[in-house]
């Protein structure tokens, strides 16, 4: 593909692209609509995968199908979304439309995902904990536009990767539904696991008997000599061990503290469904609920598929207190109970579970070598 870059013209992203900012307040006009928050776009990945249906939202923005969605709050996480159904979303999210025919709609994603337009989204969010983005900012962002058939050409070239990229997805989304349904089999005792699951090697245990609540907590986290912090972002809905951090060099409040091996609980929103094991000692946010499991009774990883079974989730968002963002608190936590059984038939279950980690793991290396080359082909065209 041979780009004519003399051609490219200097422009301000302002001069060609919107924000639609259309509110209601009435919930009336949009019950039971598809709600996506900041937290449902996963980075660099423009399909909207989760939302929330609400039945009685208070205030929020409208977008249409086909509009880009991008997240200004927290904005180097990248969170660039193409709308594929009409909904609503978070006041922390711009619509956006093209508004002048020489920028291609299909285009303009791909742009927003270049080093250049992040490099110039960090330096001008305004804030520390939660860095936000004003549209006057962006709308003066400057980037090279090239010509119309160009951006053709170059958003053609993305989407071929995207494709190849949504076919490894497809199949982990196969192996994700399998080892979900095996996760929701350990609850029902069923016979998928042959006598390793009977009511007769089996014993009641609420989650209070088989785990702690860790209360350690830093007052400044950025010399807590702890580089990595786990916010809610960083959990993965049906990811069993986390998998993305960012750093603590920003933090300037107290924050909680969780070692390797620890099961963390994202206590707000938990319709998002989000627990897992960390693999490495981090800072994390104070709206994770960090506990330390009792291995005289259960292993920590058995422990996070328990976690993972729908009743236990239906368990959680049934003991969520609160109004914007319900939170559900350790002492109800700690009262779910489970039949558990002892640890040499845990460690057995486990090799299961074990083997479908491996397939996934080399899938997600597949996926994530696409997503370098992207990333690497994005920054080599449009810098």
């Amino acid at each position: 593909m041979k780009l004519r870059k003399d051609k490219w013209e200097k422009v301000k992203f302002g001069d060609f692209v919107n924000h639609i900012e259309k509110t209601e307040t009435n919930p009336e006009k949009r019950q039971n609509a598809r709600y996506v928050s900041v937290e449902h776009i996963e980075s660099g990945n423009f399909k909207i995968k989760n939302w929330f249906e609400v039945e009685m939202p208070t205030f929020f923005r409208i977008f249409h199908k086909g509009q880009i969605l991008f997240g200004k709050r927290r904005a180097y996480q990248k969170k660039v979304a193409i709308a594929d159904f009409d909904g609503i979303c978070s006041p922390h999210i711009w619509a956006l439309n093209v508004k002048n025919a020489n920028l291609y709609q299909d285009f303009l994603p791909y742009l927003m995902l270049s080093d250049n337009f992040y490099s110039y989204v960090n330096a001008n969010s305004a804030g520390t904990m939660s860095p936000y983005l004003k549209w006057p900012q962006l709308s003066n962002f400057e980037f090279s536009l090239p010509l119309l058939s160009e951006q053709k050409q170059i958003a053609a070239l993305f989407q071929s990767i995207e494709t190849a990229m949504e076919q490894v997805e497809g199949q982990e989304k196969n192996l994700k539904s399998l080892r979900k349904s095996l996760i929701n089999k350990l609850k029902r005792l069923k016979p998928e696991f042959g006598n390793l699951l009977t009511k007769a090697n089996c014993k009641a245990f609420s989650i209070g008997d088989l785990a702690v609540e860790v209360p350690d907590r830093t007052d400044n986290p950025q010399k807590s000599g702890i580089d990595k912090f786990i916010g809610l972002e960083d959990f993965e809905t049906g990811e069993l061990t986390i998998q993305k951090f960012s750093s603590t060099e920003k933090l300037v409040s107290s924050m909680k503290l969780c070692k390797e091996g620890d099961v963390l609980f994202a206590r707000r929103n938990a319709y998002l469904k989000r627990a897992s094991i960390t693999e490495f000692d981090a800072v994390c946010s104070g709206d994770v609920i960090v506990m330390r499991a009792n291995q005289q009774i259960i292993l920590p990883k058995f422990l996070i598929l328990i976690m993972n079974t729908d009743e236990f989730w239906e368990f959680a968002m049934s003991n969520a207190a609160g109004t914007m963002s319900k939170r559900v608190k350790w002492r109800d936590l700690a009262t779910y109970t489970v039949e558990l059984p002892d640890l040499k038939i845990q460690a057995k279950i486990l090799g299961i579970f074990n083997q479908l980690e491996l397939t996934l793991s080399h899938l997600k290396h597949q996926k994530s070598t696409l997503k370098q080359l992207k990333q690497h082909l994005l920054n080599e065209i449009l810098g």
